[in-house]
């Protein structure tokens, strides 16, 4: 008979917040909403209108369009024109638009052992700065300074 408690664990750590299943879509929709809802009060006028969606995967046109291969490469995808673009007589046209990917923020969860609500408000967050007008670089740099 061996003795079990001699044994090293080998049981890997799993991501914070893991409850035992994949968050379905209304659950990281939950997060996205809350993640918004701790912006500052000066942001808030100005993605007001901004759609917010989760979606599995970016389809291929999508990942064609953005010269992406596999789709779990893109977590989040912003739609619309940056807030830097517009005139002040522009009106009509479809509303701006973030769409989250699960599957590929679920992965990117799994793979950095990162807390998933974290994870989207940061996809989210990079994707409202392009509403704004950032580029990845101006994105990535703000960063590095936080």
């Amino acid at each position: 008979m061996s003795d079990k408690s001699a044994l090293p664990d080998l049981t890997p750590e799993l991501p914070g917040g893991w409850t035992g299943g994949a968050p379905d879509a209304d659950a990281l929709f939950a997060m996205a909403e809350a993640a918004l809802a701790t912006m500052p009060a000066v942001f808030a006028p100005h993605i007001e209108g901004v759609v917010v969606s989760i979606e599995e995967f970016a389809d291929d046109e999508v990942l064609a369009s953005l010269d992406i291969e596999h789709p779990y490469e893109l977590t989040g995808l912003y739609e619309g024109r940056p807030l830097t673009e517009r005139s002040i007589g522009e009106s009509g046209g479809m509303p701006d638009r973030v769409t989250l990917y699960r599957i590929p923020i679920l992965v990117e969860w799994i793979e950095t052992g990162e807390r998933l609500d974290t994870l989207v408000r940061h996809v989210l967050i990079h994707e409202i700065g392009h509403h704004f007008g950032f580029s990845d670089d101006d994105m990535h740099a703000l960063e590095d300074m936080a």
